[in-house]
């Protein structure tokens, strides 16, 4: 019980705290670090098809599990969507979602570290752990998703983890709804808790540096040159 304390009760508040303060420290003394390190004159091929496809499913995993764990049942049971309606939708969305951050990070991880040695050469050392654990909480997360949800019996998550992780906004984490889950949903919340933590550290922080300017911006009037 008291690695469940230490994991679900004490874990998931040090992990905002590294999330918070470390974006602070990282804009106050590191601005001109907050990029991507883009890599992109070194390789283009396989970024042009690896990032798009990540990041596409990057976007949909937040928002599929900002859904699933922010929003009660009892809403959705009373916008009219049964359960049964929900989890096919979460196992198809889950799916997608998954199946496209697989491939993309796949695509990714081989050109960093297979296809250009000098890739490997420019990669930081916090970002290698942030390759690690994004592989590693992926992998749980699909495991979960094939094998507990689509071949297995299946598993209500939004009966005990969406509850407990409702509970820590309110400073009363239900450590024993966790304690309760299946082991292998735990490792997946506790490495989605360890990528919150070094997020600031690493090249994640472009997330939060969006061009969304571009999209409003006057145009840019290009002219010949005058000759005379």
């Amino acid at each position: 019980m008291k690695l469940h304390i230490a994991l679900f009760g004490v874990l998931p508040y040090l992990a905002l705290a590294s999330f918070v303060i470390g974006h602070i420290w990282r804009w106050r003394y590191d601005q001109f670090g907050w990029t991507t390190r883009t890599s992109q004159l070194m390789e283009k091929r396989w970024l042009m098809w690896g990032s798009p496809i990540f990041h596409a499913g990057l976007l949909l995993l937040i928002l599929g599990h900002a859904t699933g764990l922010l929003i009660p049942a009892s809403l959705t049971t009373w916008l009219g969507i049964s359960e049964e309606t929900y989890h096919v939708i979460a196992l198809v969305g889950g799916l997608l979602a998954g199946s496209l951050v697989a491939i993309g990070l796949t695509l990714l991880l081989l050109r960093r570290f297979v296809t250009k040695a000098r890739l490997r050469i420019v990669t930081r050392s916090a970002d290698l752990v942030m390759y690690v654990l994004l592989a590693l909480t992926a992998s749980a997360g699909m495991i979960a998703t094939i094998g507990v949800n689509m071949l297995g019996g299946g598993y209500n998550y939004r009966e005990t983890i969406s509850v407990w992780l409702r509970s820590l906004f309110v400073a009363n984490p239900n450590i024993e709804l966790m304690a309760s889950a299946p082991w292998l949903y735990q490792t997946h919340a506790v490495l989605a808790l360890a990528l919150i933590a070094i997020w600031p550290y690493t090249r994640l922080v472009h997330l939060w540096s969006i061009p969304l300017g571009y999209l409003v911006r006057p145009p840019i009037v290009y002219h010949s040159p005058v000759r005379k």
